[in-house]
């Protein structure tokens, strides 16, 4: 008899640990889970000579209309070069729409001679992350910290 109630109680604390664990993960992915996402396409134009600047244009659609932006980038480290990138990908983790403006960062190092692709990975301080990839074109070496800056128009 001894021994079916101590199974019972270990079978009984297990079952309260593991749902516990369940209730600690939804908590963890609702949030995550109401967040929407946006598709995002950018025009982005480079020079640089250790500091870099940039200017671009795009456009985030999100919950079926379409909002056009202005993208301002700047580069420190050692980079050369003048390059035009299309980018096109997607904008995770918006709870609304004002998340997407905001100053995108990402460390990275990358190139491109006449032609070539490549992908980036930003994220902003409201926590919304860009993921892009696309074609770029020019001659360009970099091995930087860049920041851009997104304002809709």
């Amino acid at each position: 008899m001894k021994t079916v109630l101590g199974r019972n109680h270990v079978m009984r604390n297990h079952a309260i640990k593991l749902a516990l664990l369940a209730l600690f993960v939804l908590t963890i992915f609702a949030s995550s889970a109401d967040a929407k996402m946006g598709s995002v396409r950018v025009v982005f134009t480079k020079a640089a000579l250790v500091v870099g600047a940039g200017v671009g244009r795009g456009v985030l659609l999100y919950d079926g209309r379409k909002h056009p932006f202005r993208v301002y980038g700047i580069s420190v480290g050692v980079t050369i070069g003048a390059s035009l990138a299309k980018l096109s990908g997607r904008a995770s983790y918006l709870d609304q729409l004002s998340d997407f403006e905001g100053t995108y960062s990402s460390v990275g190092v990358g190139g491109a001679l006449v032609g070539g692709g490549g992908g980036v990975q930003l994220r902003n301080e409201k926590g919304v992350v860009l993921t892009l990839t696309g074609a770029r074109a020019g001659l360009e070496f970099a091995a930087n910290l860049s920041g851009i800056r997104i304002a809709f128009e």
